[in-house]
């Protein structure tokens, strides 16, 4: 089951992550780590990269280890069920987000606009959010095993890193920069977790 679930995410995001890129420009922000490390970039890419969100991943995969090689329970229980249920709703809330922001740039009426229907009316990053949510769930399903509880560093780190580090904080700070109306979205609507949308000087 677990095996199944990481398949279909890895595999999903991969493929939406392949296609939008494909033929385009590296990233930005490892463009703007490569132009500030000068000479040294390549060695410190390597441990800012590659070392680091290995380790990262490591740590943050706890729960689908301890989960798979746990000889008990040897059928799913209520945990399994909870999890696989908000893995559900993590993964579509993630995957729809993502699809409505891939139609309302293929349109070239919205060059330079901000995505502000569909999820992205209750949350500034819901694909971000999603991802979360459906980590919370392989932890879920940790809690079948013992000591599974162990591992809810996990889920915390990754909503972390998504809010804080590698995720909102820092796509936000140059949606900021390259589109005006971005001020606007931001006093209306939520960063990271859904919500009502509030009044704003536009709206």
């Amino acid at each position: 089951m677990i095996l199944l679930l990481v398949s279909a995410w890895g595999l999903r995001l991969g493929w939406h992550i392949g296609r939008r890129n494909l033929g385009h420009d590296e990233d930005y922000r490892y463009q703007e780590w490569r132009k500030s490390a000068g000479d040294s970039w390549w060695w410190r890419s390597f441990f800012k990269v590659f070392v680091l969100q290995g380790f990262l991943m490591w740590i943050i995969s706890t729960p689908l280890a301890v989960a798979s090689y746990s000889p008990v329970p040897t059928s799913l229980g209520v945990w399994d069920l909870l999890g696989v249920v908000v893995w559900l709703f993590g993964s579509t809330f993630e995957a729809v987000g993502d699809w409505q922001l891939v139609q309302f740039k293929a349109d070239p009426a919205n060059k330079g606009k901000v995505m502000c229907s569909g999820l992205w009316r209750y949350t500034r990053h819901p694909n971000y959010f999603g991802d979360a949510a459906l980590w919370w769930g392989y932890f879920l399903i940790a809690l079948s095993v013992p000591n599974g509880w162990l591992t809810i560093f996990a889920p915390i780190l990754m909503t972390y890193m998504l809010m804080r580090v590698s995720g909102v904080a820092l796509l936000e700070e140059n949606l900021k920069k390259t589109k005006p109306e971005y001020v606007d979205y931001v006093a209306s609507t939520n960063a990271f977790f859904p919500g009502i949308p509030k009044e704003s000087s536009h709206h």
